[in-house]
C-alpha cells in the first residue's frame, strides 16, 4: 500500500527574524497546502533546510507537522543522514511522533559503495515499523543508489516501499522499474520530470513546485494517473518556466524567495545558503508572473 498518490510537497521551513524555527507560521503553510489539495506533507527534507537545522530543531518540526496536519493526510518525515545511527535515532523517533512514513537520502559525502548502502538502508529499516521511500539525488549527495541495488532492497525489506528518484537520469529509472516488474512506489524527485516517470510506472513526485502552486502539481499527478494524459502533458510543460527559474540556484534559495514574494514571509536562510542574485530575481518574477502567480 502506498503512503500516498499524487503531489506531496516538499515543504520549506519557515524561520523568523533571528533565523529561529517559525512554528506558527509552518502551521500556516500546512493549513494552506491541505486546503490547496497536497496528497502528503514531506517535512525536513532538502527543501526544509533540514541540514542546519538542529537534531532537536529537526524532530521537533516532525512532531509539530504530525500534530498540526492531525491525520489529515499523510506525513513523511525526512530523517536520512551520513550516519546509519543518527538516521536510526531520528527514524524512531520520527516514529514515536507518529510519522506515517520516512524519507531516506542516501548517505551523502561519504560515497557509500552499493553495499554499504545495502547496509546503511536494512539496518534503519529494522528499527521501525513504518514504510520509507527512499531518495536518490546523486547530484546532492555524490552516491548513486543503482536500480539492483535499490531492486534488491524493496524485495528483500518488507518496509522498503518506494523511492524518490532525483538522479535525472531516465535510463536508470526504466532499468528499476524493470528490474522491480514495477512492484515500487517511484515518485519523482524532479518538477520538470513528473510526466515522463509517471509514464514508466510512477504514482507521483514529492514536489518544490508544490510550495507555491499545490493544486496545480496535484493536478498534473492527478489528470495523467485518470488517464487524460495530453492534458497532464499540457500542464508539465507549463510550468517548465518556472520550475527552470525555481532551480536557477541551489534549492530551496528561489522557493523561499518566491513565498516571500506572493506574501508567506517564510524568512531567509541558514548559512551556507545565502540570498538569491538579484538578476535570478528577475527572472523568478518573470517566470511568476507569466505563469498568473501575484507578487505583493
Amino acid at each position: 500500500m502506498a503512503i500516498f498518490k499524487g503531489a506531496g510537497v516538499a515543504i520549506v521551513t519557515p524561520f523568523k527574524e533571528n533565523l529561529e524555527v517559525n512554528y506558527d507560521k509552518l502551521g500556516e503553510l500546512l493549513d494552506y497546502q491541505i486546503e490547496h489539495g497536497t496528497d502528503s506533507i514531506v517535512i525536513c527534507g532538502t527543501t526544509g533546510e533540514a541540514s542546519t537545522l538542529t537534531h532537536e530543531e529537526h524532530l521537533e518540526c516532525i512532531r509539530y507537522t504530525v500534530d498540526k496536519v492531525n491525520k489529515r493526510i499523510p506525513v513523511i518525515a525526512g530523517t536520512g543522514s551520513n550516519s546509519t545511527d543518527t538516521a536510526i535515532y531520528l527514524s524512531t523517533e520520527a516514529e514515536k511522533y507518529g510519522a506515517d512514513g520516512l524519507l531516506l537520502v542516501t548517505p551523502y559525502y561519504n560515497k557509500a559503495t552499493q553495499r554499504g548502502l545495502k547496509e546503511h538502508f536494512t539496518d534503519i529499516a529494522k528499527e521501525v515499523n513504518i514504510p520509507i521511500i527512499l531518495y536518490n539525488v546523486p547530484g546532492r549527495t555524490g552516491c548513486n543508489l543503482l536500480p539492483k541495488t535499490a531492486a534488491g532492497l524493496v524485495k528483500d525489506v518488507d518496509n522498503i516501499v518506494g523511492i524518490k528518484e532525483a538522479s535525472g537520469n531516465i535510463s536508470q529509472v526504466a532499468s528499476l522499474m524493470h528490474l522491480t516488474q514495477g512492484d515500487i512506489d517511484l515518485y519523482s524527485g524532479n518538477d520538470d520530470q513528473i510526466v515522463p516517470l509517471l509514464s514508466l510506472g510512477g504514482i507521483g513526485v514529492i514536489s518544490v513546485l508544490s510550495n507555491i502552486v499545490p493544486k496545480e502539481t496535484h493536478d498534473i499527478v492527478a489528470n495523467y494517473l485518470n488517464g487524460n494524459v495530453k492534458l497532464s502533458c499540457e500542464q508539465q510543460l507549463n510550468y517548465i518556466p518556472l520550475i527552470d527559474a525555481l532551480f536557477c540556484e541551489v534549492n530551496p534559495i528561489p522557493i523561499k524567495k518566491a513565498l516571500n514574494l506572493m506574501g508567506f514571509e517564510v524568512g531567509g536562510l541558514r548559512k551556507p545558503l545565502t540570498d538569491m542574485e538579484p538578476e535570478n530575481v528577475e527572472k523568478l518574477i518573470k517566470a511568476m508572473k507569466e505563469s498568473g502567480l501575484k507578487i505583493v
